[in-house]
């Protein structure tokens, strides 16, 4: 439907998309396409704000990898997104960009993105084909709930504002990143309708960690490169990654910690503590670095012995001063097996706010096959508003589109029902 207004029976029903993230905004198209009046709103002054935000370090869409793998991100979820994604997944939402005329690239780790790696172009392509096709925009419309038999109650800045609608979908996103419009408010509003909803937590986030005073005020901010990190949680189950991350004030953050951070997480929830590994020199075995460190040092000082035999510098040599004493420091076999195995003591996990993502939501047990939440008939779901949550890198905003574009089907279904 480039450009094209799509006609609209005067009687036709009218649905609410609340939320124009998107999850909200692929909902819009499904029905505007269906032949309903769509209204959406946003508490924001304009739609797709963490989209824009997601899109600033390069636009990642989605991923090539084989479908198999792709689903295996989802971990105990799996089974409810995998419908979604055989019925929306990576081809499909490439092919819709190009639709929009926005070319994709698949970059060396196989992650996709537009050609030109932004987010904005795609956004507007977007909004103007939903606003040519007849979908209408309310913007500071803060969405408070239900009163007078059902009508939707809206705070904007002209006051409150009732609205009837024969269905609505529900876009309004997890928890985190609140001043871009996710704020979690609905969290309340549906739980007082009897809506099961499992507590918002974070996700692909950092950790805290007790770094001293001398490495915080030296090293934060320095990433830490080419390493493998591993971590066995409380079942025994290992799980290992070759990645970077950066050091924070507070502790770590970064890629190869966001791919672990829903087991990080779940372990501090349990224990308190979780200890991640690291092998700060992964293309080098233990042995060769004990007969390196194990030669005279001469007048070196430590800093020019580690990088002269172990090409430890900077960042993991202060790693290194942190997990060990100073006497220790001078042990060549200690030093090795703390190169390959230096233990990272986390803490807690930082607040949901600065989460990249949220888990928990509302429960697929709440839900029918298409999204309807079985409390409340003609009012659907699509988006991180669902207990779900997957790694970065793609899957999430695949999730997004495909949701929305469930819900969005499910809504017509039921209004032609």
């Amino acid at each position: 439907m480039p450009g094209i207004r799509i006609p609209i029976a005067k009687n036709a029903p009218s649905v609410a998309v609340i939320g124009g993230g998107p999850a909200g905004l692929m909902a819009a198209e499904v029905l505007i396409k269906g032949g309903v009046k769509v209204d959406l709103y946003d508490a924001m002054p304009s739609v797709g704000r963490k989209f824009l935000m997601a899109g600033k370090g390069g636009m990642n869409l989605t991923h090539s990898e084989p479908q198999e793998a792709f689903l295996s991100r989802f971990g105990a979820h799996r089974g409810k997104i995998a419908p979604l994604i055989e019925a929306f997944g990576p081809q499909a939402l490439r092919e819709w960009a190009r639709g929009l005329g926005i070319e994709t690239i698949v970059g060396s780790s196989g992650r996709v993105f537009p050609k030109d790696m932004k987010a904005a172009p795609l956004l507007r392509a977007w909004l103007q084909r939903l606003r040519a096709a007849g979908v209408r925009f309310h913007m500071r419309h803060a969405w408070c709930g239900w009163v007078d038999e059902g009508r939707l109650l809206f705070a904007t800045p002209d006051g409150e504002r009732r609205v009837h609608a024969d269905a609505v979908v529900l876009a309004l996103g997890g928890g985190s990143w609140g001043k871009l419009g996710s704020t979690g408010k609905w969290v309340p509003l549906l739980e007082d309708r009897g809506v099961p909803i499992a507590p918002l937590r974070p996700a692909n986030c950092g950790f805290d960690s007790d770094w001293s005073p001398h490495f915080r005020t030296r090293f934060a901010g320095e990433p830490v490169k080419s390493v493998v990190a591993s971590f066995t949680d409380g079942s025994g189950t290992l799980y290992r990654q070759q990645g970077e991350f950066v050091v924070t004030a507070t502790g770590v953050e970064g890629s190869l910690i966001y791919a672990l951070s829903s087991r990080l997480r779940d372990e501090i929830d349990l224990f308190k503590t979780a200890t991640l590994h690291l092998d700060l020199a992964p293309d080098k075995a233990r042995a060769r670095l004990v007969s390196e460190l194990s030669k005279p040092r001469g007048s070196k000082s430590l800093a020019n012995h580690l990088r002269s035999r172990a090409g430890i510098t900077g960042v993991k040599a202060g790693l290194l001063r942190e997990a060990l004493q100073a006497e220790e420091l001078t042990d060549p076999a200690l030093l090795a097996t703390t190169i390959k195995d230096l233990p990272l003591r986390l803490i807690a996990a930082r607040p949901i706010d600065e989460a990249i993502s949220t888990a928990g939501g509302v429960t697929f047990t709440a839900l029918n096959e298409r999204s309807m939440i079985l409390a409340l008939p003609g009012v659907f779901c699509a988006g991180e508003m669902l207990d779900w949550e997957a790694p970065t890198g793609g899957y999430l905003l695949t999730t997004c589109f495909a949701s929305g574009r469930h819900a969005g089907q499910g809504t017509l279904a039921w209004l032609a029902a």
